[in-house]
This record gives C-alpha cells, sequence and structure tokens, in this order.
C-alpha cells in the first residue's frame, strides 16, 4: 500500500494523527475535476459530473469503514460545523434537557462549539467531568453525552459501546467526535447503537489538509433531528427556491450549503484506497507496528519515556503519545533525523501509525533514530528549542 502514496523515501511520517500522507490518485482525480468538468463542462458537472450527489456517495464510502449502513453519512462543512449542528439538533430532540454532559479533557474545539452551542439556545448547560465521572453523572437532565472517542492528546480510547449504552438508559443521546478514530480503529457505530457522530477527513483518511468532515445520523432518528442550519440544498425541492423550509428526507436533510466539490473530490479520491483493504485489516496492523515501536522503546530507553497512551493496544488508537520534560525539542530533533511526529503542551510527543503506508521497518527505524537522538544528547542543542508551534 505504501507505493499508492506520496512519501519521501528516507522519511518516516508519524504525523497521520493531524495530518494524513497524500493518495497518489489525488493530483489526477482533482486535474480531472479542475480541467475537464470544471474547465469544460463548467456548471453542467453538477449533473453530468455528480458534483450534487458527492455529499452522500462520500458519506457512505466513510460510512463503510465507520460501521454504518449507506445513507446514515454525510460528507460536508468543517468538524467544528457539523457537531455543533448535531449539538443543536440533540437538544432539539431531548425536550426538557437541557444538558450537554462532556468531559473536562476533551478536544478544546468540541469544547468551544458546544458552549456555543448552548449560549445560541439559552437555557442549555454544558456539563465537563472527569472522565471516570461519567456513567455517574449521567441522569434525567442530560440531553446528549458528547465525547471524543480516541484522545487527541494520549491516544486513549474511550469505552464506545459501553458509555453509548449507559447514555441510553439514562435517555440520552451518544454523539461520538471521531477524528482520531475512522480509518484508524474499528468503531462500530451500527453494532453498538451510536446515535450521533461526526469526524474529519484529513488525518486517518488522508483527504487533504482542511478536507470536509463528516456527519452521521442513525437512520431512525433522522426524521427526529432537524438541522438547526437549514439551507437551499438542504431542501426537499431545492430548485424550487421556496421561500418555506421543508427538509429533504433522509441524511440529505443535514446539508446547509453548496458542496465544495474539490475538497470532496480529493477525499473520494483517497477513500478509493479502502476497496483493497478493511477496517479490521488497517486496525490489526496499526496495533502491531505501535507495539513493535513500544517495546522497542521500553528495551533500549527503559525510564527515559512516560508511556502517555494505555500500554494495552485494545485501550488506545493509532498513535503513541510520550511524556518527556523536553518534548518540544525531542520532536524536532526527530525530524531533523527523518522522523515526522508532533508535539502537544506541556510535555508530549505525539507519533501516529497511519497503517496504510507505514511499514514494520519505519516503526523500528523510527525507533531506533529516537533512540540515537536520546543517547546522543543532539536534542538539547539551542536550535531545538526554537522549534515547533
Amino acid at each position: 500500500m505504501r507505493a499508492r502514496f506520496v512519501l519521501t523515501p528516507d522519511e518516516i511520517y508519524l504525523n497521520g494523527n493531524s495530518l494524513g500522507a497524500l493518495p497518489r490518485t489525488v493530483a489526477s482525480r482533482l486535474a480531472e475535476v479542475v480541467e475537464r468538468e470544471w474547465g469544460e463542462s463548467l456548471a453542467r458537472s453538477w449533473t453530468a459530473g455528480s458534483w450534487f450527489s458527492a455529499p452522500e456517495r462520500v458519506g457512505d464510502k466513510i460510512a463503510a469503514i465507520i460501521g454504518a449502513r449507506p445513507g446514515e453519512v454525510l460528507a460536508c462543512d468543517s468538524t467544528t460545523i457539523v457537531l455543533a449542528k448535531l449539538l443543536a439538533g440533540a437538544l432539539r430532540a431531548r425536550p426538557g434537557r437541557k444538558v450537554i454532559l462532556t468531559t473536562s479533557t476533551n478536544f478544546p474545539t468540541d469544547l468551544y462549539a458546544a458552549r456555543g452551542v448552548a449560549r445560541l439556545l439559552g437555557s442549555a448547560e454544558v456539563r465537563c467531568v472527569e472522565p471516570a465521572a461519567l456513567v455517574a453523572e449521567l441522569d434525567e437532565t442530560v440531553a446528549v453525552l458528547s465525547l471524543t472517542h480516541v484522545d487527541f492528546r494520549t491516544g486513549e480510547m474511550f469505552d464506545l459501546p459501553g458509555l453509548t449504552a449507559a447514555a441510553h438508559e439514562a435517555g440520552a443521546l451518544a454523539l461520538w467526535d471521531l477524528s482520531h478514530s475512522a480509518g484508524a480503529v474499528v468503531v462500530g457505530c451500527d453494532e453498538h447503537g451510536v446515535d450521533l457522530a461526526v469526524g474529519c477527513g484529513y488525518k486517518y483518511l488522508n483527504g487533504g489538509p482542511g478536507a470536509p468532515a463528516f456527519l452521521y445520523v442513525r437512520e431512525e432518528h433522522q426524521d427526529m433531528i432537524d438541522n438547526p442550519l437549514p439551507g437551499w440544498l438542504g431542501h426537499e425541492a431545492p430548485f424550487d427556491m421556496s421561500l418555506d423550509y421543508r427538509p429533504a428526507s433522509g441524511i440529505r436533510r443535514f446539508l446547509t450549503s453548496t458542496p465544495a466539490i474539490l475538497g470532496l473530490s480529493a477525499l473520494e479520491a483517497a477513500l478509493d484506497c479502502w476497496g483493497e483493504v478493511t477496517i479490521e485489516q488497517v486496525r490489526r496492523k496499526s496495533v502491531q507496528l505501535s507495539e513493535l515501536f513500544i517495546a522497542a522503546l521500553e528495551e533500549r530507553l527503559p525510564g527515559v519515556f512516560e508511556l502517555a497512551s494505555p500500554r494495552e493496544p485494545e485501550r488506545r488508537g493509532s498513535q503513541v503519545s510520550l511524556r518527556h520534560p523536553e518534548a518540544r525539542m525531542i520532536v524536532a530533533a526527530l525530524a531533523e533525523r527523518g522522523v515526522i511526529g508532533d508535539f502537544r503542551v506541556p510535555d508530549v510527543c505525539r507519533l501516529g501509525f497511519g497503517a496504510l503506508y507505514l511499514s514494520f521497518t519505519d516503526a523500528f527505524a523510527a525507533a531506533e533514530r529516537l533512540v540515537a537522538v536520546m543517547e546522543s544528547g543532539a536534542f538539547r542543542q539551542a536550535r531545538f528549542a526554537r522549534a515547533g508551534p
């Protein structure tokens, strides 16, 4: 599979949890869209080029990866926008319940969006608790439990089936952010009764910087949850230009604005890689890659790093997070040796294992280069103190 991606030969790319690698099919597909569909066919491509159906068509491809059914996923907007849409829709679908329950460790943007929705609706409340307190806090006031499946700092994975069931027992909806899950771990949205979900297209789905996000609405909820940002393409008859909004049936009602065709085309081309593999195969390989990497560090650098990720592979996503007081400098020094990871404040080295394009040789070599950085002390050079965000 590595040959299907554009990668620098001597570089080991461990930052797919931030931005996935470029699939080779994307450039040619974008050229076709720009030169032929846009350049030659122009507006005719909305029908002849199937532009209008792209959000649903791309959504169905993502559905197969997250364990959803056709017609339950829509590719559109950005992750924050689709999260705000579904949070507002969930609150309105549970009248009398005013609480969005989440964790104090959630991805900051998700918290910003939740608080913004609460302010817009006036009477809603965002309740942030420690992860261990979630089940105890699920009561009759909670409209929606909103969680990120895989923690962006540590890679720790929440118990999606158990927490979804606990939300349902309390009468709440379960909304999951799958940004660090889609294309990395087995989610099983339908199998586990997930009500709502969102995610991005630019990490493990490799759709490119700023790729369209996606939203999932379980089929049985699609007529119950409305779109709080209705737009013309979510109308049942968009070209009637009616002044009265009547939502389309099914997942299309969650569209708001005109689809971003270039972004959707790139994402769709990237998703074609999944015609050769299953998410179960990808997950199995990602666990093997990260286990190989961790074992090498435990043997060669015992006690040098604190493993911030869970040691049990079934409890983490496809990233390995290491804590060290000089993490920023270590990540910069590692990049100079051709291993690209990233840093998160205050002290976390994040290393993502994109199983579609990383080999076992890559995982072992990355560990060896990290050992060399640490044993040489090269990371303490002054230039590395100024590196990074």
